[in-house]
């Protein structure tokens, strides 16, 4: 059996503000609420933008455990939206919105919430809240430390913890609830229940139809004193055709920031007494509640200034660990060619384009590449690795010896002898190596002069 939604959508500005930051959505498959709030003016800006996002799920394509991936990925999107509003108007740094939506599949509902707005189910005569205010008082109640009719009256029952502001962190609550034929289904923002106990709101609930019922609980909360604005969504679950029909209702800020809105949501005060007439404009003597529903996420002042001092400080330290490593290359030394001789080299032959990492420190203007064996000359053409300095001198002494040994051996030493002799048998040679230090050696110690291959 496939069900209905007959639904109505209400919003007040109240007696004393003098902007409604609420905005609200009514149509057959989604019933969405968020109540803006923070920055210059900016409040009505962010909850029309998260429903103006989020009101796209209203569709009948989607059902089941589909439903809230759809909504978590709504709400995200919603979330960058308002990071792209605060990046397009930096005024706007600080705006956020609480979202309480609930998806309707026919057979199910889908509920993403994150705020301080609220969900509520009537079922056979008992008033069930659906969502979790993230708030402070709500986080002294669950952990025991006070009543739920002190957290009712708390002077900080508004202060929020978790809100939509274009932060990455912004995640709603997510699930799925079982719905039946009978059941009314109520969304309110913050400026009912702060004002209006359960039990009359639960007494309002209990009769009428939707349109009625946001009537009335807006009147109850005006009644109330409450000083802020005030929205509500009504829908009962029907078995027949809905009696609001199928047309979408869109009030609030998000009904006048869309020049004209959809449906019968154009008209966002209709409930009589519900205009700013009663109040100075919201502000008065004292400091406006509303100003402090982001006490744990104040507004930032000077956000470019902060901004450009981040990047000057990655700059710094990139810079830093860039001059770090650069002088650690220069602590480094080799030995290489340049030219036609050995050279000792300072730094590491690595190159990034436009720094050179490496330069000749010392030139060996005695010893000649082409005076060494062809094993050594190899290994300094390919750069001998040296400790320190001190090393590196020590492989180019090593090197010397070496070729000075080489050099002793290719000058003749004896004459010429017409007398045959029988060719002497000598020990096998081996090619001078390098020791673990990095210095030419052969065995002995010494170098081997017969060992001079190469050598011109």
């Amino acid at each position: 059996m496939t069900l209905s939604l007959d639904y109505a959508a209400l919003s007040d500005v109240g007696r004393v503000r003098r902007n409604n930051e609420d905005s609200a959505y009514a149509g057959p498959h989604l019933l969405l609420l968020a109540d803006g709030m923070g920055g210059a003016a900016a409040g009505e800006v962010a909850s029309a933008a998260a429903v103006q996002v989020i009101r796209r799920l209203d569709t009948a394509t989607i059902g089941g455990e589909d439903m809230i991936e759809a909504l978590a990925g709504a709400v995200h999107r919603a979330n960058e939206r308002l990071s792209e509003l605060v990046e397009e108007d930096p005024e706007r740094e600080g705006m956020g919105s609480t979202v309480t939506a609930l998806m309707f599949d026919g057979q199910q509902l889908g509920l993403a919430h994150l705020g301080d707005s609220r969900a509520y189910r009537m079922r056979d005569g008992l008033l069930y809240q659906l969502s979790h205010d993230h708030t402070f008082v709500q986080s002294l109640v669950d952990e025991g430390r006070i009543s739920q009719e002190e957290a009712f009256t708390h002077p900080h029952r508004n202060l929020i913890l978790r809100v939509l502001d274009g932060r990455p962190d912004s995640d709603p609550d997510l699930q799925i609830l079982d719905v039946q034929a009978g059941d009314r289904l109520m969304l309110c923002s913050d400026g009912l229940p702060d004002y209006v106990a359960a039990e009359v709101i639960a007494a309002s609930m209990a009769d009428g139809t939707p349109d009625s019922v946001v009537v009335e609980l807006i009147t109850h909360a005006l009644e109330a004193g409450s000083n802020d604005n005030i929205t509500c969504v009504v829908a009962d679950v029907v078995e027949t055709a809905p009696a609001s029909g199928s047309t979408p209702q869109l009030v609030g800020a998000a009904a006048e920031l869309a020049q004209g809105g959809t449906g019968r949501g154009e008209a966002t005060t209709l409930v009589p007494g519900g205009s700013n007439s009663g109040g100075s404009g919201g502000r008065g003597g004292s400091l406006d509640p509303e100003e402090l529903r982001y006490a744990p996420r104040p507004p930032k002042r000077f956000p470019w200034a902060r901004r450009i001092a981040a990047v000057v400080i990655v700059l710094a330290l990139i810079g830093g660990a860039g001059w770090l490593g650069y002088r650690w290359t220069q602590d480094q030394y080799y030995v290489g060619t340049d030219g036609d001789y050995v050279a000792i080299y300072q730094g590491v032959d690595a190159a990034i384009p436009g720094i050179s990492l490496t330069k000749v420190y010392e030139k060996q203007a005695q010893l000649q590449v082409d005076k060494l064996p062809t094993y050594n000359r190899q290994q300094v053409e390919n750069n001998i690795e040296a400790d320190d300095l001190a090393g590196a001198r020590t492989i180019v002494s090593e090197l010397q010896r070496t070729a000075d040994e080489c050099a002793k051996k290719v000058k003749p030493t004896t004459k010429p002898s017409t007398t045959p002799s029988k060719p002497a048998t000598s020990a096998p040679t081996s090619a001078p190596t390098l020791s673990p230090s990095g210095t030419p050696s052969s065995p002995g110690g010494e170098a081997n002069p017969d060992d001079c291959d190469g050598v011109k």
